[in-house]
């Protein structure tokens, strides 16, 4: 399976994401893009993806080209993460035909109603449907 890990800022959460995936979906094809270098560097560092780029125009291939992407639910609404997410990224995302496992995050303006848990049980349950995503074997790229 083609998975898209996108962040921005620094990209701890693409991190721990991709650290997380490789144990959960080990054959699966990793590429991480980050809105910022910082976030993308972040990413590279663990280790665990096949492949990197940062950008906005990366994010718009890479969208057209994953089975599934995941990442921080602000990569799906335009100016978010401090104005890193541009609206073509936006739409690029919430217009794949991919799958999406987004992270639901109460920062930069943006409450979600219903997020109680703590990032560490969210990120786990994320995970979890990862897995679950990896082990039916839907390949959409």
């Amino acid at each position: 399976m083609r998975i898209l890990i996108i962040d921005g800022q620094g990209g701890r959460l693409g991190a721990r994401l991709a650290e997380g995936i490789r144990g959960a979906c080990p054959g699966a094809d990793i590429t991480a893009v980050g809105t910022s270098s910082a976030a993308t560097s972040a990413m590279l560092k663990t280790g665990c993806v096949d492949h990197a780029a940062t950008g906005e125009n990366a994010v718009i291939v890479q969208c057209r080209q994953a089975g599934l992407i995941v990442g921080p639910i602000g990569i799906a609404m335009a100016d978010a993460l401090l104005g890193e997410v541009s609206p073509a990224m936006a739409n690029a995302v919430a217009s794949s035909p991919a799958r999406r496992v987004l992270i639901p995050m109460n920062l930069c303006d943006t409450y979600i109603a219903g997020v109680t848990q703590g990032t560490t049980a969210i990120l786990e349950d994320a995970i979890a449907s990862i897995s679950r995503l990896c082990g039916e074997g839907h390949d959409r790229a």
